[in-house]
């Protein structure tokens, strides 16, 4: 059911649809979209479009190694 209401923002819920259910080609195009959205965060808003994913990846690595140590 959420897959279903992210599909239905207009722009990025098709390009997650494709990526999701289509081709390779279509896969490896939403990854080059997702690198050129935030290639044009950082030249529009500068070191934040930097450091927030980064930041934001820090706990997401932790629960991985975490996960991974006790499995």
């Amino acid at each position: 059911m959420l897959t279903q209401v992210i599909y239905r923002v207009p722009v990025f819920g098709w390009m997650l649809k494709e990526a999701v259910q289509g081709s390779t080609t279509a896969k490896v195009l939403f990854v080059c979209n997702m690198l050129l959205i935030w290639l044009l965060a950082i030249i529009s808003f500068g070191y934040p479009a930097i450091i927030l994913p980064a930041l934001t990846a820090v706990p997401l690595m932790f629960i991985g190694l975490i996960i991974i140590t006790m499995g």
